[in-house]
């Protein structure tokens, strides 16, 4: 049977689990740091037996190798995608300052840069070494890490993208993880590879935005038409998302390791 690890519970995390679920013959692990906080994905694993929810931080090792030893109970000791979709974003109006912006405000930057990289990079790192040696006995040895296009540089000046500093620089450096492992691992048959999901709506129905937080919003979307004219300003669904994702993941090939790309399949971020 297919094998997939997924982290986090909501919004893309929760749609990868949905979906793969859905059918019978795969065997479906989420590893979320709190299950009691993601119901909707409990509800959906009572529903499915093929669904299995694990709980770790993905801060904390120990706790993620127990994970790694519970799937490779049910599986035999093997997996064949790891999905590395959780990470950290702050959602208050820090995520929508510039890098001077916090100036004077140094202890938040510090702060934020240091929940960025611990959730988005270390973890990445610690989640990938645990599931590692379950990988290496499965047969297609895919390791997806979702990224962001505003971690790509260029899209980021023509973009007018100056906002979410912590972020996306860790998530520039995610990007680096997945280039060592692919480096690593090439040669017995891996496929990692960094993609960006789009924009897309996981917003959770009811949320509000203050007038900073709007503002920075409607710059960020004024960015994107910039570098895209033909940009709507539209926002994505899950569903939409990973049905274009997964298209990608099911058919990697060889030359596609260590790469990058959208979820249009190239440099298209929009």
């Amino acid at each position: 049977m297919p094998s997939y690890v997924i982290t986090g519970g909501r919004g893309i995390a929760y749609e990868f689990a949905k979906q793969l679920s859905s059918k019978p013959e795969n065997h479906v692990f989420s590893v979320v740091r709190n299950p009691d906080s993601v119901p909707a994905l409990g509800e959906l694993a009572a529903e499915r037996k093929n669904l299995h929810v694990l709980k770790a931080d993905l801060t904390d090792l120990s706790a993620l190798r127990q994970a790694a030893k519970d799937a490779a109970a049910v599986t035999g000791g093997t997996l064949d995608v790891l999905l590395n979709v959780a990470a950290w974003l702050s959602y208050d109006v820090n995520s929508y300052k510039t890098l001077f912006e916090f100036e004077g405000k140094e202890e938040e930057l510090v702060k934020d840069l240091r929940e960025s990289f611990e959730v988005n990079v270390i973890g990445v790192i610690y989640v990938t070494n645990a599931f590692l040696p379950l990988l290496r006995a499965g047969q297609t040895k895919k390791v997806i890490t979702l990224s962001t296009g505003m971690a790509d540089p260029d899209f980021s000046y023509l973009a007018n993208q100056s906002q979410a500093g912590p972020y996306t620089i860790s998530k520039a450096a995610t990007n680096m993880v997945n280039a060592k492992y692919a480096a690593e691992f090439a040669d017995e048959g891996f496929k990692f590879v960094a993609i960006s999901p789009g924009l897309v709506d996981t917003n959770v129905p009811g949320t509000s935005y203050n007038d900073e937080q709007m503002a920075g919003i409607m710059k960020m979307v004024a960015g994107f038409k910039k570098a895209f004219p033909d940009f709507s300003g539209q926002y994505i669904s899950p569903t939409e998302s990973v049905n274009l994702m997964m298209d990608i993941i099911d058919t990697l090939k060889p030359e596609e390791n260590g790469t990058f790309i959208s979820h249009h399949r190239n440099k298209n971020w929009l």
